[in-house]
């Protein structure tokens, strides 16, 4: 019998397809991801509890971080590709501790962006999602399903920006070590923001790629500084040469997250949701519908409908709400929001670097 099947791509279509693909895992139990070499730790966060044990039994479930540090979670000898992630750290730190992944030996990380973030949990308050790339189930459980190809070497690490150590991280990391066909590209996702937003200027998600590629998701924790409906702007996408004017453009911004008339169930309350491809998971409302300072949580995955782009990719967002009518007539509001935004897409190497990360201060929900 011949084997052909990569194991990549997987769904339910083909799950029973046989396939060479040789499947590792890092964990804290075990760092290398070597075949045999689970659970082999004799000291470890769970030593003491497990002193009457023994070597085996959960001698090192988990690690701390020091503080301004950075530590290698993944060092993978490719080819192969990162196929889950599940995380989970108290809600405190999500802000302050940074992923990054590095394929094929590059310089600059082709992600890099806040835990909480990644996870689709930028406001540092506990939600559930339940979509299809990314899930978080109770009580923080972060996990990833986007597929990660990389063909020579995987490089996974985790920054403490802040100074104090961050104890009780547990992290795993589920890869395949298989070929890597040609026309699979690699996983991106960058994060930026604006707090606030400069009144009547645009939230830039991504700018400068270059490359052939497809863009597949956005999360936004978007923070409302005005009293009022927020969510008029439209989400631009500009491809391949485009300039002044983008070849798509959408409609307003809970149009694009997939939802419809400000969200707003008839008797004036946010309606949360969470499904497979689209949601606002979180809605933090401290005075009810349209009230300052409301925080939302929103995730749009391009996982049936891809934004493909042969050459470069610009992606923007216009933060806009209501004037008060002048002469009966409504009048839009440029909006100075907080709205911090993951851009995820794949694309061929090499990459342009990412804009400098913000410090501690500028990253942190105030």
């Amino acid at each position: 019998m011949s084997i052909t099947f990569d194991g990549l791509g997987l769904h339910l279509g083909n799950l029973a397809r046989l396939s060479n693909a040789e499947t590792r895992s890092i964990s804290a139990e075990n760092p290398t991801g070597g075949k045999g070499q689970g659970g082999l730790a004799t000291e470890g966060t769970g030593a003491v509890a497990a002193r009457e044990l023994g070597q085996g039994w959960k001698v090192s479930p988990c690690i701390h971080l020091p503080g301004s540090s950075v530590v290698e979670l993944a060092d993978i000898e490719g080819p192969g590709a990162i196929q889950q992630l599940w995380m989970t750290v108290k809600p405190e730190a999500w802000r302050q501790l940074i992923l990054r992944c590095y394929w094929d030996h590059e310089a600059s990380p082709s992600v890099e962006v806040p835990v909480g973030d990644f996870f689709c949990s930028g406001w540092g308050e506990r939600c559930n999602v339940n979509s299809l790339p990314i899930s978080v189930n109770p009580a923080g459980g972060f996990n990833s399903y986007w597929e990660m190809p990389f063909r020579r070497h995987a490089r996974i690490t985790i920054e403490n920006l802040s100074p104090d150590e961050v104890r009780s991280f547990f992290y795993q990391i589920n890869y395949t070590l298989t070929e890597v066909p040609e026309d699979r590209a690699y996983f991106h996702a960058q994060w930026r923001r604006n707090n606030p937003l400069p009144y009547q200027e645009v939230h830039t998600l991504l700018d400068g790629v270059t490359g052939q590629g497809h863009y597949v998701g956005t999360y936004i924790a978007w923070g409302v500084n005005n009293t009022g409906w927020w969510g008029e702007g439209e989400i631009k996408f500009y491809l391949d040469g485009d300039k002044e004017w983008p070849t798509i453009c959408g409609t307003g911004t809970e149009d694009y997250f997939g939802g419809a008339w400000g969200f707003h169930f008839p008797a004036g309350e946010y309606g949360v949701f969470t499904t497979p491809f689209l949601g606002m998971p979180q809605v933090i409302s401290p005075e009810g519908v349209s009230r300052t300072q409301q925080r939302f949580g929103l995730y749009r995955w391009h996982v049936l409908d891809p934004i493909r782009f042969k050459q470069d990719l610009r992606v923007t967002i216009q933060a806009l709400g209501w004037r008060r009518p002048l002469a009966g007539q409504r009048r839009y509001l440029p909006l100075q929001d907080d709205i911090a935004s993951t851009a995820i897409w794949y694309q061929t190497e090499p990459h342009a670097p990412f804009p400098a990360l913000p410090d501690l201060n500028y990253l942190e929900v105030i």
